[in-house]
């Protein structure tokens, strides 16, 4: 009788590179890790893979046609598979265009489980890049009134923006946005859970904006853990921001995040069409190339 094959973690290996988003130098920025041959990986494997990276999330590759411009990829938390994730894709298109080299100028085609976008990438330099993705269209989901709101942050009422109300907004990922005065932003803590809260008003996270001076803070619902530059809701600002008059049309401004995590980032964007009939919102950043490496093994 022959002995089944035992498979073992070093029966395959995986490159994988180590980024910076939203930041044209190594060690600042959102770091992220890219995995460009993922084709063969299950949903558990990428989860495994990302929780031992550590990073704050890791995209995974997979070429659709041999053209090598459209690929199919799915982006994981610490938690689970998101839908879809504004850093990654930024960061995944520079390191596809590292990979291939060749015109300074390239554009991406991504399929994300919420939606498929497009990514311009320009080289800049020795290991820089810089990305912008097109969104698309937002979706605006309505304003709640909710009279605890300042305090889900652990702000007052009189922390709030006296001009602006919070509104859900979505490019694939449902956010509240909260426009809060300024120095508001310096005080703000989740000390409690607020998924359910935001669930029951029909949003899946919160990204606190001070509108005056365009910067942000967004954390995971439980506050444990601050993201370091949200790509996914600096394009709900964008929509947020034209819709309500304080974004010109086409017109490129830069949001600031994560200051208080000691990483400070900027991203650039722009919305573009009519404030009640917006045809698309833009992202974009740098890109930084840290590191390229191989996992020996990959999970069982």
């Amino acid at each position: 009788m022959t002995n089944p094959v035992r498979r073992t973690p070093f029966d395959r290996s995986v490159h994988y590179f180590h980024v910076d988003v939203f930041s044209g130098t190594p060690f600042s920025g959102n770091s992220l890790a890219v995995f460009p041959g993922a084709a063969g990986l299950s949903g558990s494997q990428m989860q495994r893979i990302t929780e031992e990276m550590r990073h704050f999330e890791s995209i995974f590759l997979q070429e659709m046609n041999g053209g090598g411009s459209a690929w199919r990829a799915r982006v994981f938390d610490l938690r689970e598979e998101l839908d879809f994730a504004g850093h990654p894709v930024i960061g995944a298109a520079s390191v596809l265009h590292a990979v291939a080299g060749g015109d300074t100028t390239r554009t991406w085609s991504l399929e994300l489980k919420a939606r498929t976008v497009e990514v311009v990438t320009e080289r800049r330099g020795r290991g820089r890049y810089a990305s912008v993705l097109d969104q698309g269209p937002p979706q605006f989901l309505g304003q709640p009134v909710m009279d605890d709101l300042a305090s889900w942050f652990s702000l007052d009422e009189e922390d709030l923006h006296s001009e602006l109300r919070p509104e859900i907004v979505s490019t694939g990922l449902d956010y509240l946005i909260v426009p809060v005065r300024a120095g508001a932003l310096e005080r703000a803590r989740i000390t409690s859970d607020i998924g359910q809260p935001l669930a029951r008003i029909g949003a899946q996270f919160a990204y606190l904006l001070d509108a005056d001076t365009l910067e942000g803070r967004h954390w995971n619902n439980d506050g444990v853990v601050e993201d370091v530059a949200t790509g996914s809701a600096a394009g709900c600002v964008a929509a947020y921001l034209r819709r309500h008059g304080r974004l010109g049309d086409d017109v490129r401004q830069v949001l600031r995040q994560g200051r208080f995590c000691g990483r400070p980032s900027e991203m650039t964007i722009s919305a573009h069409g009519d404030p009640h009939d917006i045809t698309s919102v833009r992202v974009g950043g740098e890109v930084a190339v840290v590191a390229h490496g191989r996992l020996e093994g990959v999970p069982q």
